[in-house]
Order: C-alpha cells, then sequence, then structure tokens
C-alpha cells in the first residue's frame, strides 16, 4: 500500500502552502544524505519526501492527488496530472462499458501527441545558489529517430492506412441505442500500421539518447525550487517535445542554515568575553563583520545583522542574518589557571544568585515542583 504524501511530510490536507514548504524545509534538511552519511535508509527516506514534495508544492498534481489519490498522479492509472492533464467523460465511459461489447483493446483515446517531461536532480553548494550560476547537465531522453525521420517505418517504405479505422484512430461500436467510440484496437490509435519496421527504433520513429543542456541557476534560488526547460523532455511521436524540470537540492554548509532568505550561524564566544563583553568577528556573504557582545552574554543569545542574508529571486529585498552566541567553556588548563578560577568561584560564593540568576531561577523551579 502506498504512503499517504501527507502523512510523509506530516501535514494536513487543510495545510497552506507556506505549512506545506516549511514541512518539506525541516525534513529534507533532517534526512539529507550529506548529514546521514552513515544512515543508508535516509536517502531513500529524502527521496520519499522530496518526491511528496513535488506533488503537493505543484497546485495541478495536488488537485489531482486530493481527488483521485495516487491514481491521479500516476500517469499508467486513471487520468493522471503527471501526464498533463485528465481524461475526458468520453475516455471514462468508453472504459466503463468496453468489457461489455467486447472491445478488449485498449479503450483509452491516444494521448501522443506530446512527449513526457522530464526531472532532472542538480545538485549545488550554498554559495553556488547565492550567487548564481549556470551548469552543464547531460538527460536521458527520447529523440525522434534519424533513420527512418520518427516515421517507424523501415527507409524507402511508409506506414500504411489501418484497415480497421481508415486512419482516424478510433472506431465507434454500437449496442441497441448506445454508440460509443473507443480507440481503435488494430492500431492502437494511431491510425496506421507498419508492415516493415525501422531496424534503428523497432517501428516506434523514437531512440534513446544523452542530451546536453545548459541551464541557468538565478541568484537566491532555493532548496526544492524548480527551472522549466521548455522543450527538453522526451519527444512525442508527432513530434511535440515535453518539458525538462530541473529540480535544485542544496548541500549543508558549514557555518550557514538557510530558512528562505535569512541565514543562521552559530558563534563561539570565549567566557572572558561573554562575561566582560567585546567583540567578535563574523563572516558574511559580503566579508566579516565585527559585532559587539555585551557585559554578561549568555549561551543562545541571538543577534540580527539586518540585510545581510539572501537577494530573494523573487523580489530585490534581502533576508537578514542571525547570530547565536555559544559560551565555551574553557579547556586543558594548566595547574595554576585551574587555581585561579577555584579563588575566582569562591569569592563568588556569598552572592552567587547575583552573579548566577539563572541557576537560581532553575532551582527555585525545581523546589517549587517537589514542593520544598
Amino acid at each position: 500500500m502506498e504512503k499517504d504524501l501527507y502523512d510523509i511530510l506530516g501535514v494536513s490536507k487543510s495545510s497552506s502552502d507556506a505549512e506545506i514548504k516549511k514541512a518539506y524545509r525541516r525534513l529534507a534538511m533532517k534526512h539529507h544524505p550529506d548529514r546521514n552519511k552513515d544512515n543508508p535508509e535516509a536517502e531513500q527516506k529524502f527521496k520519499e519526501i522530496q518526491a511528496a514534495y513535488a506533488v503537493l508544492s505543484d497546485s495541478q498534481k495536488k488537485q489531482a492527488y486530493d481527488q483521485y489519490g495516487h491514481a491521479g498522479i500516476n500517469p499508467n492509472m486513471g487520468g493522471g496530472a503527471a501526464g498533463g492533464g485528465f481524461g475526458d467523460f468520453g475516455d471514462s465511459f468508453s472504459d466503463i462499458f468496453s468489457d461489455l461489447f467486447g472491445g478488449g483493446g485498449n479503450s483509452r483515446r491516444a494521448r501522443s501527441s506530446r512527449g513526457s517531461d522530464l526531472q532532472y536532480d542538480l545538485t549545488m553548494t550554498l554559495d553556488e545558489a547565492i550567487q548564481g550560476k549556470e551548469f552543464k547537465i547531460r538527460v536521458p531522453t527520447t529523440i525522434s529517430c534519424a533513420e527512418c525521420s520518427g516515421s517507424g517505418a523501415q527507409k524507402g517504405t511508409k506506414a500504411d492506412t489501418c484497415g480497421q479505422c481508415g486512419g482516424s484512430g478510433q472506431v465507434r461500436m454500437s449496442q441497441g441505442f448506445i454508440s460509443i467510440q473507443q480507440t481503435c484496437p488494430s492500431c492502437s490509435g494511431k491510425g496506421k500500421k507498419i508492415t516493415n519496421p525501422c531496424g534503428q527504433c523497432r517501428g516506434h520513429g523514437l531512440v534513446k539518447e544523452e542530451k546536453t543542456w545548459s541551464v541557468k541557476i538565478p541568484a537566491g534560488i532555493d532548496d526544492g525550487d524548480r527551472i522549466r526547460l521548455e522543450g527538453k523532455g522526451e519527444m512525442g511521436s508527432a513530434g511535440a517535445p515535453g518539458d525538462l524540470y530541473v529540480r535544485v537540492h542544496i548541500r549543508q554548509h558549514s557555518i550557514f542554515e538557510r530558512d528562505g532568505e535569512d541565514l543562521y550561524c552559530e558563534a563561539p564566544v570565549n567566557i572572558i568575553t561573554a562575561t566582560l563583553g567585546g567583540e567578535i568577528t563574523i563572516p558574511t556573504l559580503e566579508g566579516d563583520v565585527k559585532i559587539k557582545i555585551p557585559k554578561g552574554t549568555q549561551t543562545g543569545k541571538r543577534f540580527r545583522l539586518r540585510g545581510k542574508g539572501i537577494t530573494s529571486i523573487r523580489h530585490a529585498s534581502k533576508g537578514d542574518l542571525y547570530i547565536q552566541v555559544m559560551v565555551e567553556t574553557p579547556v586543558n588548563l594548566n595547574s595554576k589557571q585551574e587555581d585561579l578560577l577555584l579563588a575566582f568561584g569562591k569569592s563568588m560564593e556569598k552572592n552567587q544568585s547575583k552573579h548566577s540568576p539563572n541557576q537560581k531561577s532553575f532551582f527555585d523551579s525545581v523546589k517549587n515542583f517537589f514542593g520544598m
């Protein structure tokens, strides 16, 4: 049984687009293969999350899924949105009655005028996503057979008109007062039959090939965003190609984490600077900057640098950079330093609550909890 896409992302059917995107980002970061190199199941989970978001972030596919479930997005079932639309009423009606009239063939009208859409997953660094870059990608696809010029017939020959449907690709079947039009079972809706198929494509008119395309990634693109390359998908039997969708995946950065146009980082601060105040140097996209650390700064204190985030690809505004302080405990002290620290600790014992307000608040809460 296939998993519910909403359950995969941990959202409800009534969730907004923003809530779905937020849930996707959180799970994608949690299960990203780069973060779970020792967990072989993480990659499969990550792909599952990507597949669920690909449907729920697309309004047409989401509508199809909400109405028909997995059948609505599977091109091999029902009238899925993945193939670019829903089957019309006539198709469904003829499906219902095909067995009644003994049609035996494919009851759906041929949808071969346009080729399938393709998706390419492109992984890049955060720096590349922020600055924008042009990539060369190689994509396996189908193209028109050069040997037969896409006809499917052996060179020097041509396809014959189907004798059963007269080239229309459709046949009408009647029983009593009911008359139903169906796909021709003899030519599968093509209207032609190939007596001498092309040896290169075996009568399909299409062959597999790898194509190289250039894709320009705009500055500020986000993880999960897609770029559409029109007409770069698979070739259809009637010569109309589908589209190629390039989905972006951004590797984990060593310093920054991204949320939309905002950046987040943790900054270690030594205990002296945190206690007495001072300055620390923070890396930004535009170079290093210094920020002031007030006296008595605690771990978890957050500073905001306005306009030091990422420029949005949708508007000209820039996000912010948030720095969260981590006060570092001294390590590898020598005996003299340890003695000084002990003496310092004793000097604070008389007014411990004054110097450590968080500690006092914690123990007061413990006493209240146990009724002490």
